[in-house]
């Protein structure tokens, strides 16, 4: 070898080893950017589960209010000694619990001292327990509805507490409390590709989707801490420990964290702040995913290096052997010629290898994309299941009647929604936008008669009927199906329920041009309370009959179709809701 290709060899080489060295010396400056760029993507997921522990917390807020208002309630309190009143409100709340879900439902005196319980026939049950101490009973003794997370000491069980005050006129004579169980609110973050925990304004660890971490403590407590822990009998003191954890601060809002005495496998922890119940929610994500990402971009760094070095190496050695040439006879150039033809082929190949790399990690990337869609398809599914539902119990009864005409039309109609739960599922095929809720052209009287078939078995069941003649003209309006059913059926229940005093009750049904009118002969709605029938949580109906949801959420199920859903008193008397949709154009039509 001749002493200037020894330089030329010796140059590159020189560049190869400062490349790596630079890389290897880059390398955990970008995985820490990488597990930046994953802790923000993390901070997506953690925001949805975030609202929905939020969602699934104030979904039983108003529930203690509610039952609060049972007038038994306010008559054991004034009358704690006598025996049939105590067994009727222990079996009334019983029944309760188990409506709603609960782990118990129990009534306290002003002086904590429970004296009625759901769980009066269980060994554990709170009958007779003061807890006077906790803070949900004090502040729901001050007049205030409150919550608290506690560890219970007589059930050995995680719980979430929420109470508010009995009162008798402007008199607090008690607290009705309702406990849940936290390991229903952790159900939601079931199947996620990450690891949640919840913690207090101590960083004591409460909720988690990993049992071993309940109870952990992500820094030392302090004595103070500890003794108000005691006092209050929130957590058991001693199952009290530290969360094994060291961590590093990637930004503000996230950490890369190792865990003791888990295999070498550590985690990007992202946190979000819940300033309005003071906790602090964190994701936990595998540093894998952030490791992978910084080797493939300084392998894809370090290849395309090596064919700039090679091509560097290429053009010196060319360049040598032009020069040697000069000296030598042609046949040794057209030697030369020849071997640098070859190399440029090489080249070319790998580049040709190279670009087709790239394109599979495209392709890979689309395909990954795909993942993010499935989640929003469950929502689609449900309201064509729950019509499913309807019909097939419909069924049913009908082929216990030896109906089966009627039976055969309703397996029709589960055939036609198991027909549009094929149509959603087709949306997996639209790779560049998430499913939505789609609307279209309708025909509004299909819509309709689907809606009485759903309601007929409460009409032969409790008596009744639903007048209504279809119209001639077919009348295309905007709305989905499912969703604009439902609205319908919503609407005859209510009807229905206003009249139930009344031995044959009739609902009319008119339809004009894009509007219905629902109508009935019950005793209409007050004035005063027209302007908020559509209010969330607003009813005429008694307590224990309903929590005032329904026609709030048609009203926004008709807002969504841009049209419109009112109430007013009919003049020969009864109540009459008007819902009006937009009108399908001609060219909607037309593609439907």
């Amino acid at each position: 070898m001749t002493l200037a290709r020894r330089r030329i060899f010796g140059l590159v080489a020189a560049i190869a080893l400062i490349t790596a060295l630079v890389g290897a010396l880059s390398f955990p400056a970008l995985e820490r950017q990488y597990m930046r760029q994953q802790a923000a993507q993390d901070a997506v997921p953690l925001n949805l589960a975030a609202e929905g522990l939020r969602a699934a917390l104030e979904r039983y807020a108003p529930l203690p209010a509610l039952i609060a208002e049972r007038s038994e309630l306010t008559r054991l309190l004034n009358n704690p000694n006598d025996p049939a009143l105590i067994n009727a409100v222990n079996e009334d709340l019983r029944q309760t619990a188990a409506t709603v879900k609960a782990s118990d439902v129990y009534l306290m005196d002003i002086s904590g001292r429970t004296i009625a319980a759901a769980s009066y026939r269980e060994a554990g049950s709170y009958l007779g327990r003061n807890f006077d101490y906790q803070s949900y009973f004090t502040q729901a003794l001050n007049g205030d509805l409150s919550s608290f997370s506690v560890y219970g000491t007589t059930t050995g069980e995680r719980g979430y507490f929420y109470a508010a005050p009995v009162e008798d006129g402007e008199r607090i004579v008690g607290v009705l409390a309702i406990k849940f169980n936290i390991s229903a609110f952790e159900s939601i973050w079931r199947g996620a590709d990450s690891e949640f925990m919840v913690a207090d304004r101590n960083d004591f660890v409460f909720m988690s989707s990993r049992p071993d971490w309940h109870f952990r403590a992500m820094r030392p407590l302090s004595d103070a801490t500890l003794r108000l822990i005691a006092q209050n009998l929130q957590y058991p003191i001693d199952r009290i420990d530290l969360l094994p954890i060291t961590s590093t601060p990637l930004n503000d809002d996230a950490q890369q964290v190792y865990i003791e005495g888990e295999p070498r496998e550590s985690y990007v922890l992202t946190s979000l702040h819940l300033t309005d119940l003071d906790w602090t929610m964190s994701a936990l994500s595998p540093r894998r995913p952030a490791t992978l990402r910084a080797l493939n971009t300084l392998l894809i760094v370090g290849l395309t290096a090596l064919l700039a070095l090679t091509a560097l190496l290429a053009y010196l050695l060319k360049q040598a052997r032009q020069a040697e040439a000069l000296a030598k006879e042609q046949e040794a150039k057209r030697v030369l010629e020849a071997a640098v033809a070859e190399r440029t082929a090489d080249l070319q190949t790998a580049l040709g290898d190279l670009e087709r790399t790239q394109t599979d990690l495209i392709q890979a990337g689309k395909l990954s994309a795909l993942g993010q869609m499935s989640a929003a398809l469950s929502h689609e599914f449900n309201q064509p299941l729950a019509a499913v539902k309807s019909y097939a119990d419909n069924a049913a009864e009908f082929l216990e009647r030896d109906r089966l005409p009627e039976a055969q039309d309703n397996i029709s109609r589960i055939s036609k929604m198991a027909d549009r739960m094929a149509t959603i599922s087709a949306h997996l095929r639209n790779f560049a936008r998430r499913p939505q809720q789609a609307t279209g052209p309708l025909l509004f009287n299909a819509v309709i008669q689907d809606a009485l078939a759903v309601i007929e078995m409460r009409l032969t069941s409790e008596g009744g009927q639903v007048a209504y003649t279809p119209p001639e003209a077919e009348i295309w309006v905007v709305g989905g199906h499912v969703r604009l059913q439902q609205v319908i059926v919503n609407l005859i229940n209510n009807a229905l329920d206003a009249m139930e005093d009344q031995s044959q009750p009739v609902v009319t049904l008119t339809l004009a041009d894009t509007t219905l009118l629902v109508r009935d002969t019950g005793p209409g709605i007050e004035p005063t309370k027209v302007r908020n029938i559509f209010d969330p949580f607003f009813t005429t109906k008694a307590p224990g009959k309903g929590l005032g949801l329904g026609l709030s959420i048609s009203y926004n199920i008709v807002s969504d179709f841009g049209g419109t859903l009112s109430a007013a008193n009919h003049p020969d008397g009864g109540a009459v809701f008007s819902v009006t949709l937009q009108p399908a154009t001609v060219v909607e039509v037309a593609a439907q």
